[in-house]
């Protein structure tokens, strides 16, 4: 490994003690469910919250990899390590909380495989993304949890490559493990349409 890959790899773009930071807040909330029937009430948008940070911190990586200051393994590395802290598994904390953060993870788990197709280049550009989430839809009903993932990892490609996520589209839906997974997707999505500040992060000006 070159001293730069090195010095790339060691970047911190998203830490532990991010992560950390974040629990800590979420067991200081006393989040209850009764108290905020919708995520994004007062006390559960700090779980919105937490997702867009890890979303972010991942466009960053992704930001450097389209500028090719990256490599795609190396892009890989840094965003298996950042999914492996966040998606790993957490102290019960009360069953509210566990419960959000389980949902957390789940949606979290879309955007980690969004980003792996992204990178690796394993989809194509010409998909339409209302095929595809019907595929998906179709394969959940046939319990083919592997179509599913397959589905919304392309999706979410396809929403890194400059495709939009609409909201009609989500309307059609049904609640279940696709609606958890697309909500990953529809993270990145709104992050691209919101504050580009990220894809000029001069935290690492190195090139591999």
């Amino acid at each position: 490994m070159s001293g730069k890959e090195d010095e790339s790899l060691h970047h911190e773009f998203y830490t532990q003690e991010r992560w950390n930071n974040w629990l800590n807040q979420v067991r200081e909330s006393d989040f209850k469910l009764e108290e905020s029937e919708e995520p994004q009430g007062a006390e559960g948008a700090i779980f919105v919250n937490m997702e867009d940070d890890i979303i972010l911190a991942c466009l960053k990586v992704i930001a450097k990899f389209d500028k090719e200051q990256i490599s795609a393994e190396s892009t890989l590395e840094i965003l298996m390590d950042i999914r492996d802290m966040v998606l790993a598994e957490i102290e019960p904390i009360s069953e509210d909380v566990d419960m959000m953060i389980a949902s957390l993870q789940t949606s979290l788990m879309g955007g980690f495989a969004a980003f792996e197709c992204y990178v690796g280049g394993d989809y194509d550009k010409t998909d339409k993304i209302a095929a595809l989430v019907k595929k998906a839809i179709k394969a959940e009903e046939s319990d083919d949890v592997e179509m599913v993932i397959d589905a919304i990892a392309h999706i979410g490609a396809l929403v890194l490559s400059g495709k939009r996520l609409t909201e009609k589209t989500l309307e059609k839906v049904p609640y279940g493990l696709v609606a958890e997974w697309l909500d990953g997707i529809e993270s990145i999505s709104a992050a691209k349409v919101g504050a580009d500040s990220y894809k000029n992060d001069e935290a690492y000006d190195g090139r591999l």
